[in-house]
């Protein structure tokens, strides 16, 4: 085997609740998967199947930590995020199959640099700059599946400096869970080691530099984090 001409850079992980850690693959997240969400970003949400984008792996932040306001932006908004980590791959998986391949569960808040995806989107371009920046991914410690019920309900709500700005329930989506491991195995072949976000509810709004954002999810647990 070859030796890299380079250090190799770090495995990113996830902490998981009791020990250890999961190593990250790929970051997938899904677009407009609430109802009310799709609305207020004007769209219609019955008009077409879920569909995706990705954020680096290294886009991860655990532990609380604070996260830098990004650069190039104005109006970086916060959406809170059930996330599903997959343990057993593959290609093709029947809904019905879907959740045994999800080895558990955090919280996740997918942050945006809002104007400029509102630029990709009127200039038909392509969305990273927007989704994929650095410290995008804040995310709680995981909980394996086999130590709760499936979160297909359950109450979803994010804060910022103690104010409920979004607040929803897990049974809300409009593709539920299962439907989107399946519906995104079929564009792409899953790994142990990815992470799915699965859509945020209404309520998406701006975060300033000192703001406090803290999202939580019902028999899942919480994430927390500064805007330093």
């Amino acid at each position: 085997m070859a030796e890299f001409v380079i250090t190799p850079p770090p495995q990113v992980s996830v902490p998981v609740a009791g020990g250890g850690a999961f190593p990250v693959r790929r970051i997938y997240c899904v677009g407009r998967n609430y109802a009310e969400h799709a609305r207020e970003m004007g769209h219609d949400p019955d008009a077409e199947p879920p569909f995706f984008f990705s954020k680096p792996a290294d886009a991860i932040v655990t532990g609380g930590a604070p996260i830098p306001y990004p650069t190039e932006t104005s109006n970086l908004h916060y959406e809170i995020e059930l996330v599903a980590a997959i343990g057993t791959g593959g290609k093709g998986i029947s809904v019905e199959r879907a959740l045994d391949h999800v080895w558990g569960y955090a919280v996740g808040i997918d942050f945006t640099r809002r104007d400029l995806q509102a630029w990709a989107k009127k200039a038909a371009k392509p969305w990273e700059v927007a989704k994929g920046f650095d410290h995008s991914a804040p995310i709680s410690a995981l909980v394996a599946a086999s130590a709760l019920t499936p979160p297909l309900k359950g109450a979803i709500k994010l804060e910022v400096n103690g104010e409920t700005r979004q607040s929803a329930d897990i049974s809300d989506m409009i593709w539920d869970l299962p439907h989107v491991v399946a519906e995104l195995s079929r564009y792409f072949e899953l790994f142990p080691g990815d992470l799915i976000f699965t859509g945020t509810p209404a309520g998406v709004g701006a975060v300033v530099k000192g703001d406090s954002v803290t999202g939580s999810i019902a028999g899942v647990g919480s994430v927390e984090t500064t805007i330093a």
